[in-house]
């Protein structure tokens, strides 16, 4: 497996984007501001994540995800290790990833990784999308925040 940039003349892989983030909108905002990095094995694009700028200091992780015939086989640790490796390179103090209140595996993932839990954005999904979010259900309605100090 290698993880290299996505180039500029490349589409992203937006299935793949939107199993993170269900809003094409929110995902075509921070595709054009971020820094998409993906995961190949083979010629395959097995995962992906974006790294925004979100204060001088600070970069996020505004998604990352991971084909489900590639999930549980170190794809997402690689991708989130690579993503701290960048962000060290861009010199950034620290490294912020988010997720929804109802993704469970998710939760536990950011802290395998080493980030710590920081805030809960309450209503963060309710505010920000149209439609109800459901995950191992629980209706997604928070948005927790992690964080990683480089």
């Amino acid at each position: 497996m290698k993880i290299r940039k996505l180039y500029p003349t490349e589409t992203p892989p937006m299935d793949l984007l939107l199993e993170a983030d269900p809003s094409k909108t929110k995902i075509e905002a921070y595709l054009r501001s971020g820094s998409s990095f993906i995961a190949e094995i083979g010629n395959q694009i097995s995962g992906i994540y974006v790294l925004l700028q979100t204060k001088s200091d600070t970069a996020e992780v505004v998604n990352i995800s991971v084909r489900e015939a590639d999930q549980g086989k170190g794809v997402g640790k690689k991708l989130i290790h690579h993503a701290i490796g960048q962000a060290r390179i861009q010199g950034y103090a620290k490294l912020e990833v988010g997720t929804g209140n109802s993704s469970i595996d998710q939760i536990a993932f950011y802290q395998k990784c080493g980030f710590r839990m920081k805030t809960i954005d309450h209503d963060f999904f309710l505010r920000n999308y149209e439609e109800p979010i459901f995950e191992n259900g629980i209706q997604c309605r928070d948005m927790v925040r992690f964080d990683y100090n480089l």
